[in-house]
């Protein structure tokens, strides 16, 4: 149940597949992150692999099918 919600609460809080979206949770993250960061938002972090995850389509939000959507 929980693997199957991911793509509804990721994109309910701003990870979105056509990007962070303007004034949500995400956006406020990824501003932190990067202020943390000097300037940028480092990969591997938790708001790059959440934009990530947020990008699959739905069908790739389990770990073995997103390795084959080219996560």
């Amino acid at each position: 149940m929980a693997v199957a919600s991911a793509p509804v609460v990721l994109s309910a809080v701003g990870f979105t597949s056509a990007g962070i979206a303007v004034s949500s949770l995400a956006a406020k993250m990824m501003s932190a992150a990067a202020v943390a960061n000097g300037g940028g938002v480092a990969a591997g972090s938790l708001v790059a692999t959440l934009q990530s995850v947020g990008s699959l389509p739905s069908n790739c939000i389990r770990w073995e099918e997103a390795m084959k959507c080219g996560a």
